[in-house]
């Protein structure tokens, strides 16, 4: 082969590769499937399952035209007798048929998964493994549709291997699937650690832990997911099930992670407030999922001294997250005084320190 041709197929491999596996760089420029077909794709906040229907079935008939394309790229650069050579080669002629059989046999079958409104595409099917008896996938993919568009879901990763995890469901996307299973059926189990001394992203380094997803519904295979251990954290207030640590992996949390569990613990020692017989407590107004169960009464000192005020607010805020609106009013590089620091209240700013955080009883 003459350089042209060369050059031509290791340009062709090295974009191909990318555009299947898609770095930062080509999500960045909007080379991706989604991006490319974003207005037949529709809205995934709109409608999570059907936008990943058509997007599998899409991304798979994209994918089977790479081969063709390689085969029409070669008869372009090449020329005089080499061009002839790609026409009438018993190889070539051999790569043809199947470049042109394997986009064929695909379109065939997306055409089949389109029967019955979608109802044929393996998500479809995978969903209806999770229905009632007297309902179908629809009434499955509209539940995960409106549980994804509320604003407390879990969600990390890339594209093509995303994490979600809403109040009901574990799902993983990857690129030419959604594996998903019911919080209520699964058991999960921490099964390995990766620790990478630089992540290109951070420049530092970082700990990815995979996590096995079974389930006991049969119908459901399992699957792993992968995610930055300073995000296990906040997978675990999403999760009902706890994850079992089988190999006794050391999980290195974030700073705000740690200090996080130092302020539970300091508070749990901390004077209890008696809340009056005819006060009911409402919904914490940061995360609205728990009861507001936080009063800051000043304890630490006497009234008029130190520079802590008394707060006169009703309680509005939960453990968890009084104590992350705590570590954010820190100076992130001296976290050897988070502790003793004071902070605002977040609703009238009066001051005070943790010793008059106080839970109610």
């Amino acid at each position: 082969m003459d350089s042209p041709e060369v050059a031509f197929s290791l340009f062709y491999v090295v974009l191909s590769f990318c555009f299947v596996f898609t770095p930062t760089e080509f999500r960045s420029a909007g080379v991706t499937v989604q991006d490319l077909l974003s207005e037949q794709l529709g809205s995934e906040d709109v409608g999570f399952i059907h936008y990943h229907i058509r997007r599998t079935a899409a991304t798979v008939t994209v994918h089977s035209l790479l081969p063709l394309g390689y085969y029409a790229g070669m008869c372009v650069a090449s020329s005089g007798e080499k061009h002839f050579y790609f026409l009438v080669s018993e190889g070539w002629i051999i790569y043809l048929v199947a470049a042109v059989l394997i986009p064929a046999f695909v379109s065939l079958m997306v055409l089949y998964w389109s029967l019955n409104k979608w109802g044929n595409h393996p998500i479809a099917r995978s969903l209806a493994h999770h229905a009632l008896p007297q309902s179908g996938w629809r009434a499955v993919a509209s539940s995960v549709n409106t549980e994804f568009r509320r604003i407390d879901k879990f969600a990390s990763g890339a594209p093509g291997a995303r994490v979600i995890v809403t109040d009901t469901w574990v799902m993983k996307v990857t690129t030419y699937s959604v594996h998903i299973a019911q919080q209520q059926d699964i058991h999960l189990t921490l099964t390995e650690s990766r620790q990478h001394e630089l992540c290109p992203d951070l420049n530092t380094p970082v700990q990815f832990l995979t996590i096995r997803v079974g389930s006991i519904n049969p119908n459901v295979k399992p699957f792993d997911i992968r995610l930055n251990s300073t995000e296990y954290g906040e997978l675990r207030e999403k999760l009902h099930t706890p994850v079992r640590n089988a190999h006794n992996v050391v999980i290195h949390q974030s700073l705000s992670d740690m200090f996080l569990d130092t302020f539970k613990v300091q508070v749990e020692l901390n004077q209890r407030y008696p809340l009056s017989g005819n006060q009911e407590l409402e919904p914490c107004i940061g995360c609205m999922q728990t009861a507001a169960n936080i009063k800051l009464v000043k304890v630490c000192l006497e009234p008029n001294e130190g520079e802590c005020q008394q707060c006169y607010c009703r309680p509005m805020w939960c453990l968890t997250c009084m104590g992350k609106w705590f570590a954010s009013r820190q100076d992130q590089q001296h976290p050897e005084t988070w502790l003793s620091n004071l902070v605002p209240c977040p609703t009238c700013r009066s001051k005070f320190c943790i010793l008059d955080i106080s839970i109610v009883c």
